[in-house]
């Protein structure tokens, strides 16, 4: 897969600031996320890694790599490098029993556990990972299990989506004013969709993929959002199919109702 050239950039960038700062400690840098998934847009995406290193990053290990990050990202603040930072035996394990691991998110490095430390990370790095450094992924003993996989979309659904939902309702607080933009109602909708997806097929998609799910498998006046939000990613020239960005968030935010409560009620047979 040819990487966006701003991807490819990022990723040669952190590996030579990392191998200046501690020369020797990471073995192996591979590429998850929307750029595995054939799914990156500079405007809406971020670029996820996982990142191996040769041992437990000690705390001098650990200073390094939060510098050799914070170079990166004073050299290269978009797209944001996200992700977490592993030993090779991690990748053969339940990721949901690997403990608190040095993580970046939100260009922050912090040595505790990770949100990307899950089985959709572990199935994505198994299936479509892009090695930048180290064996190809086919190559890999990666723990891919589908059951834990649907189990853990489904405590994410129920868990951060229900309380995301929650406080995007109130419009007069952060998140609530944030979805009056077009980024959050996008990523959001598309995310859940995701989920929705996963638990549907046993398989992983990207955020565009998801949509286009979308637009089949739900009712036809959940259409108009759902191409918006595509929209929104594509970043067309289009206008917006919402008269105003308030009709937009109360559509998104009735949407993202509706997915949890098909996706969490239980089916009869």
């Amino acid at each position: 897969m040819a990487l966006h050239p701003r991807v490819q950039a990022l990723a040669e960038v952190f590996l030579r600031n990392v191998d200046t700062e501690a020369p020797g400690l990471v073995e192996g840098l591979y590429l998850t996320g929307s750029v595995a998934l054939g799914d990156f847009h500079p405007h809406a995406s971020d670029v996820d890694f996982v990142v191996i290193t040769a041992r437990r990053p000690t705390d001098t290990d650990s200073e390094s790599l939060r510098r050799a990050h914070a170079r990166t990202r004073a050299l290269l603040p978009r797209p944001q490098f996200n992700g977490v930072h592993l030993v090779w035996d991690d990748l053969t394990n339940d990721p949901m029993s690997c403990g608190p691991v040095a993580s970046v998110l939100g260009g922050r490095f912090r040595n505790r556990a990770s949100a990307d430390v899950n089985p959709v990370t572990w199935h994505v790095l198994a299936e479509r990972g892009i090695a930048i450094r180290g064996p190809l992924p086919v190559e890999l003993d990666v723990w891919d299990e589908p059951e834990s996989l649907r189990a853990w979309s489904l405590g994410n659904l129920d868990q951060q989506w229900r309380r995301w939902r929650a406080r995007a309702g109130w419009l007069v607080t952060p998140r609530g004013l944030a979805a009056l933009g077009s980024l959050v109602p996008s990523w959001s909708v598309l995310s859940v969709s995701r989920l929705h997806f996963t638990l549907r097929t046993g398989e992983i998609t990207s955020k565009s993929g998801a949509g286009r799910y979308a637009l089949h498998a739900f009712p036809d006046r959940w259409q108009r959002i759902v191409n918006e939000c595509l929209r929104v990613r594509r970043n067309t020239t289009v206008p917006s199919l919402y008269e105003n960005a308030l009709a937009r968030r109360r559509a998104a935010l009735d949407y993202i109702e509706m997915v949890l409560d098909d996706a969490l009620t239980p089916r009869t047979a």
